[in-house]
């Protein structure tokens, strides 16, 4: 990065995109740093400076660029990609395309993708119920995401019941679009700040915005950043971003009930790195998915290290993302859980699809939705005739 910076290597080299696209952009690295320099925005910025100087890129990176500018920035066309998505997924056919083998048979890329969507699957009963009672304490904004709205909308309701029942007033912004993480990973900042400047006038309160992603929420905290030399949005990116909290912390904040274990198996728990090392607050999910798994929590070596998700990394670098979802999984094999819970979507389906495609019997879930089973069968809810989230 310096050497190009300073003229000594052209933006062109290969040496530069090879280092560039292999990092998993995990930001341990910022924790050890002496100097604190934050990595994780100089990589966003050198992989901008790539997207810029490929004029011919790879398949691979043609499809990726098409998705985020013309997908991903439209409301209604990711909206209607995500229904296809799980339409394609409750039907059955992703499991059949990686049973019959017709996934593998294509490439190897594409049973991965497969897999990924077939581990979004919830693997509880979404509880048919609301919080007893109105909520009466601090009110919060919920930031939903696409991915998280798209595959995984039982995690947002779980969150907001969940908060609900800790006496949280939930109020879910409708303008609210995509965090714009996908954009900054790919270099894209332009289109990030796009997105961004939507989320910020859609959030425009001095509520607490609470997001249950470790990406998002690495992301809209990174909002001060991108707008930094922007006279006009400096200050009200500072202040979204000041406000943003992971579902974690303000369950911290409000002093979270506790309930009796809803989990009979042995579960663990990987920490997302950028809920540990982008909003440094990875200890309380923790924190969070032991109050209700007590004794059945075994704790995972290596949970700081990153899965090899990383965004799209293991599309893009199938090869070395694997090497490191390998690692991970021969660690969640010493501990014999049942269940794994994550902060994070892109985890939870890269180790999900992993641990799949190997033949693992390991459940994987977001620790939020642990808790919200064990405040049904507290009794901490309303039985209500819902529809079931997916």
């Amino acid at each position: 990065m310096r050497a190009v910076a300073e003229g000594r290597l052209e933006n062109t080299s290969t040496a530069f995109q090879t280092h560039i696209d292999r990092c998993l952009g995990c930001r341990a690295c910022e924790q050890v740093c002496p100097a604190g320099v934050e990595y994780g925005q100089l990589l966003e910025a050198s992989r901008e400076v790539l997207l810029e100087s490929q004029p011919k890129p790879d398949f691979a990176n043609k499809i990726l660029r098409f998705a985020l500018r013309r997908i991903w920035l439209s409301p209604l066309r990711l909206r209607i990609f995500f229904a296809a998505s799980r339409l394609f997924r409750d039907l059955g056919l992703a499991r059949l395309f990686l049973k019959s083998g017709l996934a593998r048979r294509i490439s190897p890329r594409a049973e991965f993708g497969v897999a990924l969507l077939e581990s979004s699957r919830p693997i509880f009963p979404s509880p048919r119920a609301s919080t007893k009672s109105g909520a009466r304490g601090e009110n919060v904004l919920l930031f939903t995401g696409c991915v998280g709205e798209g595959l995984f909308a039982r995690v947002n309701r779980a969150t907001a019941r969940v908060l609900g029942a800790n006496n949280v007033q939930v109020s879910t912004p409708k303008d609210q679009v995509c965090c714009g993480a996908l954009h900054a990973h790919a270099g894209d900042l332009e289109g990030a700040r796009e997105l961004a400047r939507k989320n910020i006038a859609a959030f425009n309160s001095d509520a607490p915005i609470v997001t249950n992603a470790g990406g998002c929420g690495a992301m809209l905290v990174s909002y001060k950043h991108l707008f930094a030399n922007d006279e006009t949005l400096a200050e009200a990116a500072a202040n979204f971003s000041d406000r943003v909290r992971d579902v974690s912390q303000q369950l911290d904040a409000a002093g979270m009930l506790t309930a009796p274990s809803a989990v009979e198996s042995l579960v663990t728990y990987d920490t997302s790195c950028h809920l540990l090392y982008g909003q440094r607050t990875g200890e309380a999910s923790e924190r969070m998915l032991r109050t209700v798994a007590a004794k059945n929590f075994v704790a995972l070596n290596g949970s700081e290290r990153c899965c090899g998700a990383a965004g799209i990394y293991n599309l893009l670098q199938p090869d070395m993302s694997q090497r490191v979802l390998n690692e991970k999984l021969a660690h969640v094999k010493e501990t014999d859980a049942a269940i794994l819970a994550t902060g994070n979507p892109g985890c939870q389906m890269h180790i999900g699809a992993g641990a799949g495609l190997a033949g693992m019997k390991l459940r994987v879930c977001h620790p939020i939705e642990l808790v919200d089973q064990a405040y049904e069968r507290a009794g901490f809810y309303n039985l209500a005739d819902g529809k079931q989230d997916s």
